[in-house]
């Protein structure tokens, strides 16, 4: 199929002088009569081929206007930017004279360039150039993944090429395999359980970032699906990012921008793909952050992040600041991409509907500020951040987005011992972020013996640890934190206003409700340990003191005194009633 020739000629070593006005050496001397002396000089790119006007002329167009065109005394033609160059004319002329020579994939783009620049026809010859290379594309390459790659490739040098359509059909030919490879490893047994595309992902990686992309859309186009398309990213992207990132190449800065545009969305649009590893969009945040990448680049990969950002770890939070001095970390982006998670879930609140209860964007959230508040931990110690930046991504998170607040205050409490230079009225401010009531038994005792704190956050937290101990031995509820505005409710209120607040009303409930779980699971502990205590120094006598102690505690009420009521009225009625039948004997 390779050939094009039937008649296979040698070709002669020997350089013989073909014409004596010509003191330029030949280059392409083969000879087809022996007894015909060259006539004409071609000269490709410097390089000169001594040859003869028939077989030219018979088959080229172009090579027939030249020659008619000479001058009677000159008998050399110059062709400028040959596709190719001198190797190509070198095979086109082999192909005029019938000599036998092999078509492949290598060579195939030059050749069908050459012959286009030629003219070579079937208006001049039957079954020209121009035909066989097309046949040997159509039959060979377009069927073939692995040689539509390699055709592909050779097309970067020829830029002639998309004058032909060649890098076009080859795009296509690729995404058509590709979904032929995907539908068979669907239905085969052996390929059974791995993914289609591993196969041909390293092959992709050898093309430019301009041919690859339109492979890429051209996929994506056809259905081939997302998980493969974002394996080729990945492996794409370790490929041609791999080494010294160098912040002044513009190669590098449009490999990336041009991933980013590549990157598959779901059938709503959203950005929230898990199929996309963290860690990918991570690295390219990075990357793209230290080259200078597009701004709007840079918002979508945070955009991306923002929207999974439930499922980070807090190393992929750890950006280095590349382009601001005033801190070790990329506070900025972080803010960021949680602006884009809080978003995400005020959208998702919007399509829940009126009968659903927000169960999974609540737990994304408490996620999320248990992440924020590690983060922010981490960050803490850095001398050069700022406490605008710092209490940015405090003020962003909303109050129910934490259950407990040891985290937020072990971090002001990093802060402040790191920034020892804060005003005091900076010192307050920082501190009013950190709600007591929502503090464990551990931290508010650590607050009390804080001396970096201010002296109104200590008595905030005695005094609210003080109401704590009353109402835990009185057995009195909260009752305050329950109490809900209940007035008549206006006309001029919109239903949705309506249901946002009975939303955010059931998620102060929730809230409450898991604020008591830890509270009662507190004071189980400090039950236990003093029952362990006082068994080890009391004896027997302290056992049954403890006993009698669980029977009391175990009568308190959590949610109110009506329970306690109902007990007394039971004992009363119980007492009348053995006092009676005493009476009756």
């Amino acid at each position: 199929m390779g050939s094009i020739s039937d008649s296979p000629l040698s070709l002669s070593s020997s350089s013989p002088p073909c014409n004596s006005r010509s003191t330029v050496p030949p280059t392409f001397s083969t000879r087809i009569f022996s007894d015909v002396a060259g006539d004409i000089i071609v000269v490709v790119d410097g390089e000169s081929f001594l040859l003869h006007k028939f077989p030219l002329v018979a088959r080229s167009g172009k090579m027939r206007k030249m020659v008619r065109d000479l001058k009677d005394s000159s008998s050399m033609i110059e062709l400028r930017d040959f596709p190719g160059g001198p190797p190509t004319f070198e095979l086109t002329m082999k192909f005029c004279y019938g000599i036998n020579f092999e078509i492949t994939a290598s060579n195939v783009v030059a050749l069908r360039c050459a012959a286009g620049y030629l003219q070579m026809t079937e208006d001049y010859k039957e079954k020209n150039l121009i035909f066989r290379a097309e046949n040997y594309l159509d039959q060979i390459v377009f069927r073939s993944f692995h040689e539509s790659v390699l055709v592909l490739c050779s097309c970067q040098t020829q830029e002639i090429a998309e004058t032909y359509e060649v890098p076009d059909r080859c795009v296509e030919a690729i995404a058509m395999n590709a979904c032929r490879k995907q539908l068979v490893s669907c239905l085969s047994e052996e390929l059974k359980g791995r993914d289609c595309l591993e196969l041909w992902t390293e092959e992709l990686s050898a093309l430019g970032i301009d041919y690859y992309s339109r492979v890429v859309f051209e996929m994506a186009r056809l259905g081939v699906r997302s998980e493969s398309i974002v394996a080729s990213l990945v492996h794409y992207a370790k490929t041609s990012l791999k080494g010294i990132i160098n912040p002044n190449c513009q190669e590098q800065r449009k490999i990336i921008e041009t991933m980013v545009t590549l990157l598959p969305n779901d059938e709503k649009g959203s950005y929230s793909l898990p199929i996309i590893p963290l860690s990918f969009l991570f690295g390219m945040l990075k990357v793209g952050t230290i080259i200078d990448i597009e701004i709007s680049c840079r918002l979508e990969l945070k955009r991306r992040i923002g929207h999974q950002l439930e499922t980070v770890s807090l190393d992929d939070l750890l950006i280095p600041s590349v382009q601001n001095k005033d801190s070790m970390y990329d506070v900025d982006s972080v803010h960021k991409i949680l602006t884009f998670f809080l978003e995400r879930i005020e959208e998702e609140d919007e399509e829940c509907g009126y009968e659903s209860d927000s169960t999974g964007q609540h737990s994304s959230l408490l996620k999320v500020g248990r992440i924020m508040d590690a983060y922010l931990a981490e960050i803490a110690p850095d001398p050069y951040l700022s406490l605008l930046k710092f209490t940015a991504i405090i003020e962003t998170l909303p109050e129910h987005s934490r259950i407990i607040d040891d985290g937020i205050y072990r971090a002001i409490d990093m802060y402040l011992k790191a920034h020892p230079l804060l005003t005091e009225e900076e010192c307050k401010k920082l501190c009013k972020f950190i709600d007591c009531k929502k503090l464990s038994q551990e931290a508010s005792n650590h607050v009390a013996q804080n001396d970096r704190l201010p002296v109104q956050m200590v008595v905030r937290v005695l005094y609210t640890e003080q109401l704590r101990l009353k109402k835990a031995l009185s057995g009195d509820s909260e009752e305050g934190s329950w109490v809900f505005s209940s007035g008549v409710r206006s006309r001029a209120v919109s239903p949705r206003d309506t249901y946002a607040s009975l939303r955010r009303e059931n998620r102060e409930l929730k809230l409450e409700i898991s604020r008591m779980r830890v509270r009662v699971s507190e004071l189980e502990k400090e039950h236990n340990l003093m029952k362990h205590e006082m068994m080890e120094k009391s004896g027997n006598n302290g056992g049954t003191f403890l006993t009698s102690l669980s029977k009391g505690i175990g009568r308190i009420a959590i949610f109110g005194g009506e329970n306690r009521e109902k007990v007394n009225r039971k004992s009363r009625s119980l007492s009348e009633r053995k006092t009676s039948s005493r009476r009756g004997r």
